[in-house]
């Protein structure tokens, strides 16, 4: 669970950044809008195949076999 403490003299702005960036890097965000609606298997497999693809497309292309 990401947290931030204030010391003394310390700008709440840039502890807000500093909550934010923990907040991402936890992937909390991606997590929520995961879980905001159901997504059945099926749909969830297909999403994940269409990523594997992608990601092998993209690695061909920058290797030049494309």
């Amino acid at each position: 669970m990401p947290g931030v403490f204030l010391h003394d003299g310390e700008n709440f702005e840039i502890a807000i950044k500093k909550f934010k960036k923990q907040c991402e890097k936890a992937g909390i965000l991606s997590e929520l809008k995961k879980r905001q609606h159901y997504e059945k298997p099926s749909v969830k497999r297909k999403k994940k195949e269409a990523a594997a693809r992608k990601r092998l497309m993209k690695k061909l292309r920058k290797a030049g076999l494309i």
